[in-house]
């Protein structure tokens, strides 16, 4: 019993530190990065779809994304979906593949998005916490209904915060890595 708290505090926390590295790779480094576009959707034969079931998707150069559609007659719903996008790319194409140029990132840019950085893993820290809070309820809840005893409540919260700030300590460290991607392009 005791046990399954902490792992599922444990499962629940990796999938958050997974869900926050995602966030961290849509974010733009002034490097060309595949994951920039997993967010972008195209309407294909009615139907909104990822543009990485579309095309191929390869980085020839550290700026430039090329993407290679596998269906040629597509290749404007493509282009019409990033421009409509968020990314501020302007693709170029040449008929059968489209070239997404990535521009060098100015020292205020790279700034602000070390700050979009930290809000994001401060995000992620307030879901651990979240988690915790859970795990530590439940351990309560077990103790209340005599499953555990006092002393096995204070082993199992000691457990959950062991978890808990190990699961901070990786986030930091992501946060870090991409901070120091930011500054260093």
């Amino acid at each position: 019993m005791t046990n399954d708290i902490v792992k599922t505090a444990q499962d629940r926390m990796k999938q958050s530190i997974e869900s926050l590295q995602r966030e961290f790779g849509s974010i733009r480094a002034g490097r060309a990065n595949a994951s920039l576009l997993d967010r972008i959707t195209v309407e294909y034969y009615g139907a909104p779809t990822p543009l990485n079931q579309l095309a191929g998707i390869s980085v020839p150069e550290a700026r430039v994304l090329l993407i290679t559609p596998f269906d040629k007659t597509v290749i404007k719903d493509i282009e019409a979906a990033l421009n409509a996008s968020d990314l501020g790319i302007n693709p170029q194409s040449d008929g059968n593949v489209i070239r997404l140029v990535i521009p060098a990132l100015t020292e205020e840019r790279r700034k602000d998005l070390a700050k979009e950085v930290k809000k994001t893993a401060e995000g992620g820290k307030v879901a651990i916490r979240n988690i915790r809070k859970d795990a530590m309820n439940d351990a309560k809840k077990s103790e209340k209904a005599k499953e555990i005893t006092e002393d096995e409540l204070k082993t199992l919260e000691k457990d959950i915060q062991k978890v808990t700030d190990a699961a901070v300590k990786e986030i930091d460290q992501h946060t870090a890595n991409k901070e120091e991607e930011l500054l260093t392009v």
